[in-house]
């Protein structure tokens, strides 16, 4: 065989090696979005009883209001509608948190009305129309005490439950603030006070956990990659999430915890679904995101005229659990209590649900 004839011999394989791997790609893209669709109705499930049936006085709907100029999504869950009224907001920023209540559950909704309210800018409540510079932190302040109107009006109650996660906790402790007349307590789960600071304790307490774990490639990218830098931000949720500093103790992946978690919820439709994504992309570019890496509430607010608690997970370095403990010292409220949940790091209220709601229950919140 002379080398011409190899040559094209040697083409023809490659050529149909290559056509067989694009034929499998598009196989398996095709399979990938089919299944995607078939698991997104976005229907949200109603409560039913041990037959089946509707549960008589729940409610369980998706639905949108006019705040402030702007469209919102919310989804609403109670099994009994005359519970009292809990407005979650939910940290990211820009990342509604109703999947993480699917994936891990929190029982909220058994004792609460619960509003899981997609803020400015985030997953239902995105709009391509809204200026990046509008959503500041003023504006979210307002939108939350707005949509707390809005509750007490629509449910017939005089005041509300105000419970915050994360990044949320750095708008609802101020809303608290701001307003206390609306609220009958605020829980702050992960209590935000100085951002900045707790993300260097977190990089500092992850380079020494590598470290002692041996584990050199870790310890090389961090070391590569240090706190301030671009790209930290690259590895940073990786790296908490495999030291169990993360969203819970026990997720190890931000894509299969995180990721697929929304992208296989059957409550959301594929287009809501990507929206979360896109919403939670433009909140970075947003005054908020800058603001909220500014600040240290620790200094700027330590009064807060309505009963105050704070869940805090013993193993929180994504908001770090002893300056969670420290802004609890400094704050004052007509009653405060602060509860580490040894199991959890940044999520205790859905990794210990039953501890969670024994001390809801223990505060005599009229359930």
């Amino acid at each position: 065989m002379n080398e011409n004839l190899k040559n094209r011999v040697m083409f023809k394989m490659i050529k149909k090696m290559v056509l067989l791997l694009l034929s499998l790609i598009i196989a398996l893209a095709t399979v990938s979005l089919v299944t995607l669709f078939i698991c997104s109705p976005g229907e949200i499930k109603p409560f039913t009883d041990a037959n089946g049936d509707y549960l008589a006085g729940s409610l369980a709907e998706k639905t949108s209001i006019e705040i402030n100029g702007v469209e919102m999504g919310m989804i609403i869950k109670a099994k009994d509608v005359n519970k009292p009224v809990l407005l979650f907001l939910h940290g990211g920023p820009g990342l509604p948190e109703y999947w993480l209540n699917q994936a891990y559950p929190s029982g909220l909704e058994d004792h609460f009305t619960v509003v899981w309210w997609d803020q400015r800018g985030a997953g239902r409540s995105y709009k391509t129309a809204i200026p990046s510079d509008t959503v500041t932190t003023q504006q979210m302040i307002d939108d939350t005490i707005a949509v707390s109107n809005y509750l007490r009006k629509c449910f017939n109650q005089d005041k509300i439950f105000l419970m915050a996660h994360s990044g949320g906790s750095y708008i609802g402790i101020q809303a608290a603030a701001t307003a206390p007349e609306l609220y009958r307590a605020y829980i702050g789960v992960a209590q935000i006070s100085n951002p900045d600071l707790s993300e260097k304790i977190a990089y500092d307490f992850m380079l020494d956990f590598y470290e002692q774990s041996d584990h050199h490639k870790n310890v090389n990218a961090l070391k590569a990659a240090p706190y301030g830098t671009p790209g930290y931000d690259r590895i940073r949720d990786q790296m908490m999430h495999q030291a169990g500093i993360g969203t819970t103790r026990t997720m190890d992946s931000v894509l299969t915890g995180v990721f697929l978690e929304v992208m296989k919820s059957r409550e959301y439709t594929v287009t809501e679904k990507v929206t979360i994504w896109r919403g939670k992309a433009f909140t970075k570019k947003t005054r908020l995101y800058q603001e909220l890496w500014q600040c240290d509430l620790s200094k700027s607010l330590t009064r807060v005229d309505v009963p105050i608690y704070f869940f805090v997970g013993a193993y929180d370095y994504t908001v770090n659990r002893h300056l969670s403990e420290a802004y609890f010292e400094k704050i004052q409220a007509p009653e405060k209590h602060c509860y580490i949940f040894e199991n959890s790091a940044h999520s205790p209220i859905f990794e210990e649900p039953d501890r969670s709601i024994a001390i809801l229950k223990e505060l005599q919140m009229d359930f």
